[in-house]
């Protein structure tokens, strides 16, 4: 009997490089996250004898798409206490 879809590695790759580019048609490192937590779960199913239950999946995949997109905030945040102010109006 055939793997289900969601054990399919490339499957997950394939969602990993749909959502890079939908990160670069959307910016704001929401979906890169995601698309980072998704590439390193199709890269955990090429490893021989893993195969996890759906829900056990989906768990890996929402813990190391969370922890890449903290990771992703810290790394590219602006420096503590910096704000963007403005002197003048343009319409003056």
């Amino acid at each position: 009997m055939a793997d289900p879809f969601w054990l399919t590695w490339w499957i997950w790759l394939a969602g990993a490089l749909a959502l890079g580019i939908l990160e670069i048609v959307l910016p704001g490192f929401i979906f890169l996250g995601f698309a980072i937590g998704a590439a390193v779960t199709g890269l955990l199913l090429v490893i021989p004898g893993v195969t996890p239950s759906l829900p056990i999946l989906l768990l890996i995949f929402a813990v190391l798409s969370l922890v890449s997109w903290l990771l992703l905030r810290r790394i590219f945040a602006l420096p503590h206490g910096q704000v963007k102010t403005f002197r003048h109006d343009i319409n003056d």
